[in-house]
């Protein structure tokens, strides 16, 4: 990994910042004290938690949907979604007065069902994982000519995200460690090229669950590769990255320096950490990073950014994780 092989221009970052400027909030950043004791050294959450939808995905999402043409905003758009991109791009569909329709897995936990559906978009449950859900997405596509807007591998929806990356050098210009939450790859990609382009000494370190780490895999394979999609408490995390796969994987590969793996107790111990010493509500997907710093497994390299990328938790099993319940959504966890 690391090549430094970049694939945007850092203009196509900027040109998605200016057209969704106005759609999305610009999020805050904060010092954590308890993390930069531990760090010796200055640690900034971006609270992308905050975003209007509860995650980063609108960002990506609504410089998606502004990029069509008219004749695809007419036929509408469609996704398959973990979750957050699903409400995103509901959101974003729904601001621009575009029909929207989200297949999703029976393993959706059923509060992300209802927020998208709430954004006023049709919801679709298919099969027991992204790579079903996909089928009938394909089909929308095919018979109905809807546009297919993916919740990573599409070069609108990584600049989008990329916007997120503009800021973190703002707000912390002397920044040594961005640590990003890794799934599809969508949001470690925009960030690394962003950030890269103007900072190339920046170590970027995306943070997965052991659980189902298709990415992970994939760059330990040297290929995309298909993995099982399993329970966890990082499930916006979950999913293939596709075995065609045209952009992420290579970013990936090229731009990020490493990628660790956590178990489902230290994501725990991330959600735990973000309510009662930072005073945020974060999921477990959204927790990852500040989780990877708790657990000492990644080396930050001077002052760190770590993302909270989403809110988007059931509240019930909020509760039960930050009173120190054991909440066991995986099974018997792997080695």
């Amino acid at each position: 990994m690391n090549k430094q092989v970049m694939q945007f221009d850092p203009d196509e970052i900027a040109r998605a910042r200016s057209r969704i400027a106005g759609k999305v909030l610009r999020t805050p950043m904060t010092i954590s004290q308890a993390l930069s004791e531990k760090n010796g050294s200055p640690v900034h959450l971006k609270l992308e938690q905050l975003q209007t939808t509860g995650s980063f995905k609108l960002r990506g999402a609504t410089n998606a949907v502004l990029a069509l043409d008219e004749t695809a905003r007419a036929k509408g758009v469609v996704g398959v979604s973990t979750g957050n991109h699903g409400r995103g791009l509901a959101y974003a569909a729904r601001e621009a007065a575009v029909r929207c329709i989200i297949c999703m897995s029976r393993l959706v936990p059923q509060n992300k069902i209802d927020g998208i559906r709430a954004q006023g978009a049709e919801v679709r449950i298919v099969g027991s994982s992204q790579d079903e859900a996909q089928l009938e997405v394909d089909r929308l596509v095919a018979e109905d000519g809807m546009t297919l807007l993916p919740p990573f591998d599409h070069r609108d929806i990584i600049a989008g995200q990329g916007t997120l990356g503009l800021e973190i050098l703002e707000d912390a210009p002397d920044v040594g460690t961005v640590l990003v939450p890794l799934s599809g790859g969508g949001l470690i990609s925009g960030v690394a090229e962003a950030v890269k382009a103007k900072k190339t000494g920046v170590k970027i370190v995306g943070v997965s669950m052991k659980r189902g780490a298709a990415m992970a895999a994939s760059q330990k394979a040297g290929h995309p590769v298909q993995v099982p999609e399993l329970p966890t408490l990082a499930d916006s995390l979950g999913g293939g990255i596709g075995l065609q796969n045209r952009y992420t994987f290579g970013i990936v590969r090229d731009l990020v320096d490493d990628i660790i793996l956590l178990d489902e107790g230290e994501i725990a111990e991330g959600i735990r950490h973000a309510y009662w010493q930072e005073r945020q509500v974060v999921e477990g997907s959204g927790a990852v990073c500040l989780a990877a710093i708790l657990s000492g497994k990644v080396q930050l390299s001077g002052p760190a950014v770590a993302i909270l990328s989403g809110c988007n938790i059931d509240m019930n099993m909020h509760r039960r994780i930050i009173s120190g319940e054991d909440v066991d959504v995986a099974g018997a966890e792997e080695d």
